[in-house]
């Protein structure tokens, strides 16, 4: 008989279950749980350390400590439910944290409870759970090593650009902001299909400010690190080939770190900044491409959705607005109207996650028209963007839904229709503004038109948008709409 298979036989042959393999059970399964769930965000030595140390190193302590404070006569009779409540009650709540991260103190309490419940009338077969956890602390490492291979492989090939558009000079060099309001369906859109939304009045109001409103036009993917990191990088990424279904590979640093559009801006004098209502994009602490941000790595937990942190973005946008002697390009994130809910736990139903959203959309409209305000008052010759990142996922009940195959046109152009309107400080962008179709080629167009030259237009990207379902006659990466626009459901 090996080592190891002698071991084993002596576990399972011994009635007490030792502290630290209680501890170590507690902590594995929930750990290669959340890697599994959310290795994207997963990027940096500190986090590694924490996640280690909070899952594993934590209940070790505790548990030596439990063990040996157990020993002592004043607490005899309560020994043997001490050390599986906190076995249980450390197992639950790391489960919870990398489902639910934050602190949810109702779901704590509950659990504190259930723990203690079963401790007192199943202790007996603490060893056969502390089995079962180690069991699945195997299938979740089984199921981890894949994700870990994947992103050691992940290629950064897609984001080569097919000329020299990243050597662009520009001949003209105004001050560029890039409005993106999370979720706001064209305007085409939103007066029609599962919207049904009169929005005059802040179209009218962008006119009078000498905006052109881009009808049709819609996102290439629907989530927001997708259509970013095709955005910023100006190529298609498709996914990553459906390497991730949560979310794209790579994503934060592409759209933080490094991408053609910073590079094209470098190059050109400009300084770039940075503004957000929540840290999403920094969740991975990606190194900081921009020159200057309202959040840094700092600002963010190991352990977070990136939206329980929350700064005026307005507030911060105009302290910091100043008139360079460098031209600026600035990225201003605003979290409205936002998409209906994820989850069908957390639905409100059609019509209600509908109501929610278009009150969302008045939400951003006061907001935007503030920052338009603002930016055209103090820089009348400035080129202004307002880009939305998809579409709003009305008419679903909730944005789980979307990614099962539908045929249905209206909820298909739910998921992608987005905003697109432009305020253009020279009268040449008609040559170059027919072409905006999508996000993928927005900047691609914008330093042709900056820069002159019509040629950069002969390698614009397909303009399709994309899908990866999750369906289980449907799974991978589906081409939602074609290059013009028109319906379809074609295989990546």
């Amino acid at each position: 008989m090996s080592n190891k298979e002698r071991i084993i036989s002596t576990f399972l042959k011994t009635k007490e279950v030792s502290p630290l393999v209680a501890a170590f059970a507690a902590g594995l399964y929930p750990l290669f749980f959340y890697y599994s769930n959310n290795y994207t965000l997963i990027g940096a030595w500190e986090h590694m350390t924490v996640f280690f140390t909070l899952f594993i190193v934590t209940p070790v302590i505790a548990f030596i400590i439990a063990s040996r404070v157990i020993k002592m006569q004043v607490f005899k009779k309560i020994a043997h439910f001490v050390l599986p409540f906190l076995n249980l009650f450390f197992f639950f709540n790391f489960v919870k944290l990398a489902v639910y991260p934050g602190t949810q103190w109702l779901i704590i309490i509950g659990i504190f409870t259930v723990s203690a419940v079963i401790s007192f009338f199943f202790s007996g077969y603490f060893k056969k759970w502390v089995v079962i956890q180690l069991v699945l602390a195997i299938i979740g490492f089984i199921t981890l090593v894949p994700k870990i291979i994947t992103q050691l492989n992940y290629s950064t090939e897609w984001q080569k650009q097919p000329d020299d558009i990243t050597e662009a000079i520009f001949k003209s060099t105004p001050n560029i902001y890039l409005i993106q309001p999370d979720g706001y369906v064209n305007f085409s859109e939103l007066k029609k299909g599962e919207y049904g939304f009169d929005n005059s009045a802040f179209e009218g109001f962008l006119k009078q400010q000498h905006f052109k409103s881009y009808a049709y036009f819609r996102s290439n993917y629907a989530a927001t690190l997708a259509t970013n990191s095709s955005l910023f990088a100006m190529k298609h990424h498709y996914y990553n080939e459906g390497a991730s279904f949560s979310e794209t590979l790579g994503a934060r640093e592409v759209i933080m770190t490094d991408n053609a559009l910073l590079t094209i801006l470098k190059n050109n004098g400009y300084k770039t900044s940075f503004f957000s209502e929540h840290p999403y994009f920094l969740l991975s602490r990606p190194t900081l491409g921009y020159d200057k941000s309202n959040f840094t790595a700092k600002d963010v937990s190991s352990i977070t959705t990136g939206m329980t942190v929350k700064r005026d973005v307005l507030a911060d946008f105009e302290n910091n607005f100043a008139i360079e002697d460098s031209p600026v390009f600035t990225f201003i994130q605003v979290f409205n109207p936002k998409h209906i809910t994820r989850t069908n736990a957390d639905t409100k139903g059609v019509a209600g996650e509908k109501a929610i959203y278009l009150d969302g959309i008045k939400t951003a409209n006061d907001k935007l028209a503030r920052l338009i305000t603002l930016i055209t008052k103090k820089d009348p010759n400035a080129l202004i963007v307002i880009m939305a990142d998809h579409g709003g996922f009305v008419g679903f009940e909730h944005t789980g839904q979307a990614y099962k195959k539908t045929e249905h046109l209206d909820l298909k152009r739910s998921i992608f229709s987005a905003i697109l309107t432009v305020k253009w400080p020279y009268d040449k962008e008609e040559l170059y503004s027919k072409h905006l179709k999508s996000p993928v080629n927005l900047f691609r167009i914008l330093t042709a038109y900056l820069s002159e030259e019509p040629r950069f237009l002969e390698n614009l990207q397909d303009d399709g948008s994309y899908l990866i379902l999750n369906d289980n006659e449907f799974k991978g990466v589906y081409k939602y709409f074609d290059d013009d626009g028109e319906s379809t459901f074609k295989k990546q």
